[in-house]
């Protein structure tokens, strides 16, 4: 569904990623994992459009994105939630949720009763401000209203990052009921160890800006972690 293919990306004179191509298979839910600074959320943008790639391809369902805008990626149905959520504070749980639908093809008026039986704290909260949620109330805001756009690719930054442990299960249990019932492809950048094993079916490690392992989720070795993944 997603192929990458030799993308280069520089931040300034400082080069991030290198000759990266990796493939996220249609229908999987595929872990992008590496230490801190490596380059993950830096491919998540360049995928988005919110960073401009140097060389390199980004094809989405055969279409090269590289070159589109990155408002072109909703209506292509990738939805994307951000490492640190960046939900609208001052608007309701409610107008969160209903900005996806201006974008969804064909149009609907309401949002998606499947989006609350996920999240069913969230139908409790309608009328509350974004901003006076929990984080870990927030984080299920971001997911429900990526999943407002239907979409056919979820791509997830850290989506358990400061978040406390009972919720952190519950986000699981979305994402595995997402990509094993519902066949939506995931791609998220996880830390958590445990968490990546319980939901990823596909691997991924950058190092230095260089993928380094790409294979499925068993090859999260002990080993594996203490070369590329232990601080």
């Amino acid at each position: 569904m997603l192929e990458i293919s030799n993308l280069n990306q520089f931040y300034g004179g400082s080069h991030t990623l290198w000759d990266v191509s990796l493939q996220v298979p249609a229908g999987s839910c595929t872990c992008l994992m590496g230490r801190n600074g490596m380059g993950k959320t830096t491919l998540l943008k360049c995928v988005m459009g919110l960073l401009p790639a140097a060389s390199g391809q980004i094809l989405y369902q055969g279409r090269d994105l590289r070159g589109l805008p990155a408002e072109a990626r909703a209506p292509l149905r990738i939805g994307y939630v951000p490492q640190g959520r960046e939900i609208f504070s001052q608007l309701t749980v409610e107008e969160n949720l209903r900005i996806g639908l201006a974008v969804r093809r064909p149009r609907v008026r309401d949002v998606p009763e499947q989006v609350y039986e996920m999240f069913p704290v969230l139908k409790q909260m309608l009328r509350r401000r974004g901003g006076d949620l929990s984080g870990g109330q927030q984080q299920q805001l971001a997911i429900a209203r990526a999943l407002v756009l239907d979409p056919a690719l979820l791509i997830l930054d850290e989506p358990t990052e400061g978040i406390q442990p009972n919720i952190v299960h519950e986000i699981g249990d979305v994402i595995i009921r997402l990509n094993r019932e519902v066949n939506l492809t995931v791609l998220l950048v996880e830390q958590k160890l445990p968490f990546a094993r319980r939901v990823a079916s596909d691997l991924r490690v950058l190092d230095k800006g260089r993928l380094v392992v790409s294979g499925k989720i068993e090859a999260l070795t002990d080993e594996l972690v203490r070369t590329h993944l232990t601080v």
